[in-house]
This record gives structure tokens, sequence and C-alpha cells, in this order.
């Protein structure tokens, strides 16, 4: 079986990896254009493209999808399917209609809940127990075609996004591999309609949400802070400048004022319910540091106010 890979991502790298593993005939592999990247801004490729180039695999890198010049090389390549991860670019019908046993894409999440580009974040700060993987036939929606399988893995109460997005990644190249193994039996492959009535939405994150609201319970904050990590970074105001909050836990024996802190030696700070312990923090300019030696540090009493 011919295929095309398409991915750009860390998350993608896994898949195209099983796939070579499995000893696949990747005719080849498309990817986002190379961006400038560090202080130099120096032009870096998309880690796809470095695993594809490693392994000798053709590397096609278009800008647009819908000006006929990505078609004209899937015609060319004849793939008999599309396998997609995290391409980052909505495929046109005649792109999705080219391969004869059609296009299917791998998604960070259990089906039809958290369609869009951040289910693994989104996720954990809506405290989410379970999550998983599922294969899907490509249609023109975002993320609404059929199902083929699903994988699922819990969430670990103190997870991050990013510890789970290293774990899923691996779960999501275990469900390619029985998914390609489905297509290669000859047997019709599984499709389950998804229910549009239990979809929800996974949009891209900014750093507007990741700001900490104190009025808000304990529990909240610390999946906001888990889901918005390693990106953007839960962030707050103390003495008039930016604080990020890089790892917390809920503090259960404490309640108090809002946004104040309630403890001489630890950084716990009241919350609408609850209170919360800052665990890991990075001041305006400075480096990460525990929370405890930033409390030494900047001297912090009892009771001074965060988010003001």
């Amino acid at each position: 079986m011919k295929i095309v890979f398409m991915g750009t991502p860390d998350f993608a790298v896994p898949c195209l990896q099983r796939l070579i593993d499995m000893g696949q005939d990747i005719a080849g592999v498309f990817t986002q254009p190379d961006k400038p990247k560090g202080r130099g801004y120096q032009m870096m490729p998309p880690p796809v493209k470095e695993l594809a180039l490693k392994h000798n695999l053709p590397v096609f890198q278009p800008a647009k999808m819908r000006d006929g010049e990505a078609l004209g090389i899937i015609k060319e390549l004849a793939p008999d399917l599309i396998v997609v991860v995290a391409y980052g670019k909505i495929l046109p019908k005649d792109i999705l209609d080219a391969p004869k046993l059609g296009c299917i894409n791998v998604h960070g999440s259990l089906l039809p809940k958290y369609r869009g580009a951040g289910p693994i974040q989104w996720s954990i700060i809506n405290g989410e127990e379970v999550t998983g993987v599922t294969t899907m036939f490509m249609a023109e929606g975002l993320d609404t075609g059929d199902m083929i399988l699903k994988m699922e893995t819990p969430i670990g109460e103190e997870e991050t996004a990013g510890e789970l997005f290293d774990r899923l990644c691996i779960i999501g190249a275990d469900c390619l591999e029985q998914t390609i193994k489905l297509f290669e039996s000859g047997k019709p492959v599984p499709r389950e309609v998804q229910d549009d009535a239990k979809s929800s939405y996974a949009p891209m994150l900014d750093k507007e949400l990741s700001k900490l609201d104190f009025t808000k319970s304990a529990r909240e904050l610390h999946n906001l802070i888990r889901g918005v990590s390693p990106w953007p970074v839960a962030h707050t105001v103390f003495r008039g400048k930016l604080l990020k909050v890089h790892k917390a836990r809920i503090a259960y024996d404490f309640t108090g004022k809002v946004g104040t802190i309630l403890d001489e030696k630890r950084m716990i700070v009241g919350c609408g319910d609850g209170a919360i312990e800052l665990l890991e923090v990075q001041a305006e300019g400075a480096k990460r540091l525990p929370a405890s030696d930033f409390m030494n540090g900047k001297r912090i009493q009892m009771g001074e106010q965060l988010g003001v």
C-alpha cells in the first residue's frame, strides 16, 4: 500500500516513524514550510521534515493547498492512502478525494469531544479524567469524519499538557498502526458516524486564556496551570510585574482571602473555593525557580496580594 504522509510538529513524528518501522511504502511526506526560530531567526525545518530527510523520503512543503500545486504532486505520487497527523493545513475536497482509499487522520482526543487544534490542552483545562486518540476518515468539516479506532488513557491528577502530549503521540502511533493493519486486512474498514450533539470544540490557546483569576476554584486554577504548560504558561501579577506559574498543586488544608498569600514559607494563595500552592514560578526577566526560593529572595510576606 502506497502512503503519503502529512504532518508537521513533534506530535506527528512517532506516527511517521511507526510507518517507517512497519516497512510501509511512503511515497512522499508533506509538511509545513520552514520557519525562522530563535534569536537569530534562522530558518528551521519542522520535526517531521527532519525525520523524513533522515530516511531519504521525498519532502514537499507547499505554501498553499488550494492552488493546484499540492494536488498535482499527489496525483503524480498516486498514493492509495493519505495519512494526516497535525499537518496544520486544511485539505480541500479534491485532495481528500484523490487517494482511492481516502484520507485518514490521527486526532488527540476521543471524538466527537474536543474537535479542533487544542484537544490535549483543553481536556486538562476542563478537568477530564480520561482522554485518548481517534483515527478517522477525513471529511470537509473540522474533525467531523467517520471514526475508525479509539484508544483511551487516564489523565494523571498532576499531569501537564506537555506530559500528556508525550504519551498521546505514542498512543497515536499505536492507533495508526492498528488502523493501517485494518486497511491491509482486505476487510471493510469500520466507520462510526460521529454524533454532532456530543461534540465540543478545542480552539488554539492564547496568552489571555492563561491569566489566573483567583476568584475561581483551586481545582479550576490547578487544571488551567497544567493545561497551559509548557505553553503559553499560566501567569499573574505580583508587585506590579508579570509572574509566570509553571507548577502548582491544590492546598487542601487552606482557605483565605482571594489572591492573598496564606503562609509564611509556602506560596499558598487563596481562591474563590479553597487555595492553591504555587510550586514553580518565574518572575519577569528572571529564571524559573521553586516558589519557596522566590519567596525567600523577594522577602515575601504572608498577606501580600497576587493579581494586582
